[in-house]
């Protein structure tokens, strides 16, 4: 594991070659908070994972489509089999986000950079979820996995 910070005990992300092997491995992802405002961190990240042949599922409590795909306002509505779940909404909401991963068998979860929930991640991870936490998805295929 690697990107450990320096208090003891800290949550580790996955190694890049188990990180680039879960990219590698899933093909249908749920980007939970995708705005449809194309000028959001959000819409660019999914855009690309999108290029780089990902289905893309939106979730959103009230947009209908983004990215020429329809959007949900919950996980649990998806009618699809979720491969990873990307999550772009702040740290007090990832719980919420672990419960509904938990619950529907995700295994694989990336907490995008600039949000960061280490007890929500560490019970992810107890439940038997791959996590990664604090990275963008796009950068990090990007450079290690394309």
């Amino acid at each position: 594991m690697t990107d450990a910070a320096n208090k003891p005990g800290a949550f580790e992300n996955p190694g890049v070659e188990e990180r680039c092997a879960m990219l590698k491995r899933v093909k249908t992802i749920a980007v939970v908070g995708l705005s449809p405002n194309p000028s959001r961190p959000s819409y660019g990240v999914a855009q690309a994972m999108q290029g780089y042949g990902y289905t893309i599922v939106p979730v959103h409590p009230i947009a209908r489509e983004v990215l020429g795909a329809r959007a949900y306002p919950r996980l649990d509505l998806i009618p699809l089999s979720i491969d990873l779940v990307n999550v772009f909404r702040r740290a007090e909401h990832v719980e919420n986000v672990v419960d509904e991963c938990i619950g529907l068998g995700v295994m694989n979860l990336w907490i995008q950079e600039g949000i960061v929930n280490e007890p929500a991640a560490r019970r992810a991870v107890k439940a038997g979820i791959m996590v990664v936490m604090n990275r963008c998805i796009y950068r990090d295929y990007r450079r290690y996995c394309a």
